[in-house]
């Protein structure tokens, strides 16, 4: 694959992220003011491969760090097969 293939792909899967982010929080935030219940939630930021984490609940960490393992695993995952293409 060209460089250029890869960094417009990495470009575009940026650009959905924010988009899809924003959709969700505007989605959460109307059926909170709806049904008048607490809103739950947490957020992970990656900084290479240390997560930080944070949330309102319990519930909402537990699943966070889940999320980050898979995601770290995935990563690997991807690093380990595209070292193994270039052999």
């Amino acid at each position: 694959m060209e460089a250029r293939t890869l960094f417009e792909t990495g470009l575009v899967l940026v650009f959905v992220g924010f988009v899809l982010a924003f959709i969700s929080t505007f989605i959460l935030m109307l059926r909170g003011s709806r049904t008048g219940s607490k809103l739950k939630g947490g957020g992970i930021v990656m900084l290479g491969p240390f997560p930080i984490i944070f949330g309102t609940d319990r519930g909402s960490v537990k699943v966070l760090i889940l999320l980050s393992i898979i995601l770290m695993i995935v990563v690997l995952a991807f690093m380990w097969f595209s070292s193994l293409a270039t052999r």
